[in-house]
């Protein structure tokens, strides 16, 4: 399958993408000639042309735009979108981007390997909050098992 990451998809995704799902033709907008800067509306058709079959984005907002909404439908590609928490910036916003799709992202070309028509995929974020990754255990309050009495 043929793969377009849009540009607001940062290269350093890009590359980690391109290593984890090799069997797939994975290409960044960046990386083509004269396709830098092109407008989502323009972009699903020139992506379309040219053979791709998805496009992975993390515009959100494309669904609420009624000219993209209709250049995505006319195309025909399926659309996978992954949020990216701004903010949550920095390498915890790009570690949890990363995240959402390095996990999502083979569950949503399975499905579309076995998909009829065109569809249109939102991966669920991973929380980067502090909270939600990490668990802090003090010994000496809570003591794992086995935990030696004295130190």
């Amino acid at each position: 399958m043929r793969l377009l990451l849009d540009e607001n998809v940062p290269l350093p995704m890009a590359r980690i993408v391109e290593l984890l799902v090799k069997q797939h033709d994975i290409k960044h907008v960046a990386e083509l000639d004269g396709w830098a800067g092109t407008q989502d509306v323009d972009l699903y058709a020139q992506a379309a042309a040219a053979q791709f079959e998805v496009i992975l984005t993390n515009d959100t907002k494309q669904l609420s735009r009624p000219l993209e909404v209709a250049a995505i439908a006319k195309s025909g590609l399926h659309r996978i979108e992954y949020r990216h928490n701004h903010k949550h910036g920095g390498l915890a916003g790009l570690g949890a981007a990363i995240a959402t799709v390095c996990a999502g992202l083979p569950h949503a070309l399975a499905e579309l390997d076995l998909a009829d028509s065109q569809r249109l995929i939102s991966l669920n974020g991973v929380d980067p909050s502090r909270q939600s990754r990490l668990r802090i255990v003090d010994p000496t309050i809570v003591p794992p098992k086995f935990w030696p009495a004295s130190l």
